[in-house]
């Protein structure tokens, strides 16, 4: 039985969308930077690439915003396909 058979549906993968913001930052910039521009607090960003928090929407957007990614490939590690 799936996870959306009982009535729930699964969450996103917290440790690969962390490694997924982790790719995005890359070498070029801190985690204090990029939580700067982000408006948050590295700790917080640190829990966000350690899958140990979700990240709300507004960062999710914040992040598509600045990398040009999608919301989708963020969550699912999916590109968008035509």
């Amino acid at each position: 039985m799936t996870e959306v058979s009982k009535g729930r549906a699964k969450g996103p993968d917290l440790k690969s969308l962390g490694r997924r913001l982790r790719e995005l930052r890359g070498f070029d910039l801190s985690q204090e930077e990029f939580a700067k521009q982000l408006g948050i607090s590295q700790s917080q960003l640190s829990k966000y690439e350690r899958g140990i928090a979700s990240p709300p929407a507004e960062i999710l957007f914040a992040v598509k915003k600045r990398f040009g990614v999608s919301i989708d490939w963020l969550l699912t590690g999916e590109r968008e396909t035509s």
